[in-house]
C-alpha cells in the first residue's frame, strides 16, 4: 500500500517536469532503483563512520591488542558493508516488485550476498580472535588455529546449505535430510581434514606439541622449530631454513622427538666417548702417583684411594704377590680426573647427572664415556663447551700414560718405514 502511494506521489511530481507519469513505467522504476542505491551508499558511509571510527576510538583507550587485531582483519569494515546490502534487499524488490520473476531473482541474489558477507565477517572475527590469542601466548600451549579452521569449515558448510535453500526456495532441513546419503562422499573428500582435526585434539590434549617446539622426525626428514599448527598440517622450519609441511595425523601415527623438554630443563646433554688403546692401560708406580698430586682436583681422590688400598693390602699379611694386592691404574686415575674436572667446570650443570664410565670394549678400544649436561641449551654454546671439553681430554691423556685408539693410517705406515 505504501509502495503505491509513494509511486503515485513521485509520478505526479515527475509529470510536472515532463517525465512519464506512469507509476510503474521504466522511468519511475529507474528512479526508485537509483534512490535505493543512493540510500544504500549513504547508509554505508554513516555506518562506517559510526561503527569503525567509534569502536576504534573506544578500543584505543582500553585494549590496544584487541583494536589492532580487529583493524588488521577489518571486522567492523565488513560489518558496515553488511548494512547497504540489507537496505538494497528491502528497497530493490519494492522498486521492481511489478516484475515478479526479476524481483524474485534479485531478492535471492541479495540474500545470498548478505549471507556471504555475514560468513566473511565471521571468518574475519575468528582470525582476529586467533591473532589476539597468539599475542597473549595462548596459542603457545593450545593450537587455537585448528579450532578456528574447524569453526570456519562448519560455518562454510552451513552457509552452503542455507544458500542452496535460498536458491531453491526450500527449507534448509530438506537439504540436511540428505546429509546421511552424502556422508560417505564427505568422508572421502575431507579425509585429511577429519584425520587432522582428530590428531590436533590428541596433540593438544596430550600437550605433545606447541608452537616454537623443536621436533625431530627422521621418517619425514624433519628437524626444526614448529612455526604453525593448523587443522590439517604442521609447518616446521628446519635448521637449514627449509620448510616442511607435515599432515597433523603423521605426528600421531609416527614416532617423533620433541626436544622442548630439553630446552625447558635448562641443560643439554653431552654423551660422547673417547676410545682408549687398551695396550696403554697399566698400573701406576709411586713416582707417577706422586707427580699427579700436583693436580689440585685430584689430590683428595689420591689421598682417599691410597688410604683405601693400603688398608686392604695390610690385611693380606705375607701374601704380597701382585695378583693379590691392589694398585692404582692409570685409567682409573683418568676417570677420577675427568669426573673431578667436570664438577669443577662452570659450563657443566652441577645439579644434573655427571658421570664418567667405561663401556663395553670393542675392536676400536676401550670407550670412556662422558655423560653430563651444559648450563645452557643454546646450540652454538653447547657445541663450544663440548668441543673444549674433548680438546682438553685428548690433550691430558698422555699425562696419565694413556693413548687414544686410532685406526692404522698411511701416515703411521710412513713413520714405520722411516724407522
Amino acid at each position: 500500500m505504501l509502495e503505491k502511494q509513494v509511486r503515485h506521489y513521485f509520478s505526479e511530481k515527475l509529470g510536472t517536469v515532463g517525465i512519464s507519469s506512469d507509476p510503474y513505467g521504466l522511468e519511475m522504476t529507474s528512479v526508485f532503483i537509483l534512490a535505493s542505491f543512493i540510500t544504500a551508499g549513504l547508509s554505508y558511509l554513516v555506518m562506517h563512520h559510526l561503527i569503525v571510527r567509534t569502536v576504534n576510538n573506544v578500543l584505543q583507550k582500553t585494549n590496544q591488542p584487541l583494536r589492532e587485531s580487529l583493524s588488521k582483519y577489518n571486522v567492523f569494515g565488513k560489518l558496515s558493508l553488511l548494512v547497504p546490502f540489507m537496505v538494497l534487499d528491502v528497497f530493490i524488490p519494492l522498486a521492481i516488485g511489478h516484475y515478479a520473476l526479476l524481483s524474485k531473482i534479485v531478492d535471492r541474489v541479495l540474500s545470498i550476498i548478505i549471507l556471504s558477507i555475514i560468513i566473511w565477517m565471521i571468518f574475519a572475527l575468528l582470525d582476529a580472535l586467533n591473532d589476539i590469542a597468539g599475542k597473549k601466548g595462548i596459542t603457545r600451549k593450545m593450537p587455537i588455529k585448528s579450532f578456528v579452521q574447524l569453526i570456519k569449515l562448519f560455518t562454510f558448510f552451513v552457509g552452503v546449505v542455507v544458500s542452496m535453500s535460498i536458491l531453491a526456495n526450500e527449507s534448509p532441513l530438506i537439504f540436511l535430510s540428505g546429509l546421511g546419503v552424502a556422508t560417505g562422499f564427505v568422508m572421502l573428500v575431507f579425509k585429511d581434514t577429519i584425520l587432522g582435526f582428530v590428531a590436533g585434539i590428541q596433540l593438544s590434549a596430550n600437550q605433545m606439541i606447541s608452537l616454537n617446539d623443536w621436533i625431530q622426525m627422521d621418517s619425514h626428514g624433519v628437524n626444526g622449530a614448529v612455526e604453525e599448527i593448523s587443522l590439517t598440517t604442521i609447518k616446521v622450519r628446519n635448521f637449514d631454513n627449509t620448510v616442511s609441511m607435515l599432515p597433523a595425523y603423521a605426528l600421531v601415527q609416527n614416532a617423533f622427538i620433541n626436544w622442548q623438554g630439553m630446552s625447558d630443563s635448562g641443560g643439554r646433554r653431552i654423551m660422547r666417548s673417547v676410545n682408549i688403546d687398551v695396550t696403554s692401560v697399566r698400573f701406576m708406580d709411586d713416582n707417577e702417583i706422586e707427580s699427579l698430586k700436583n693436580i689440585r682436583i685430584l689430590r683428595q681422590h689420591i689421598f682417599e684411594k691410597t688410604r683405601e688400598i693400603n688398608d686392604y693390602n695390610e690385611t693380606l699379611d705375607d701374601e704380597k704377590d701382585p695378583g693379590n694386592t691392589r694398585k692404582m691404574t692409570n685409567i682409573g686415575m683418568f676417570r677420577a680426573y675427568l669426573n673431578a674436572y667436570l664438577r669443577a667446570n662452570k659450563d657443566i650443570h652441577q645439579y644434573m647427572l655427571i658421570m664418567v664410565r667405561q663401556l663395553q670394549p670393542t675392536a676400536q678400544g676401550l670407550p670412556i664415556q662422558v655423560y653430563a649436561f651444559t648450563c645452557n641449551t643454546d646450540w652454538a654454546y653447547y657445541e663450544g663447551v663440548q668441543a673444549d671439553l674433548f680438546d682438553h681430554i685428548y690433550s691430558i691423556m698422555p699425562l696419565f700414560g694413556l693413548r687414544p685408539y686410532q685406526q692404522f693410517t698411511s701416515h703411521d705406515a710412513a713413520c714405520m718405514t722411516s724407522v
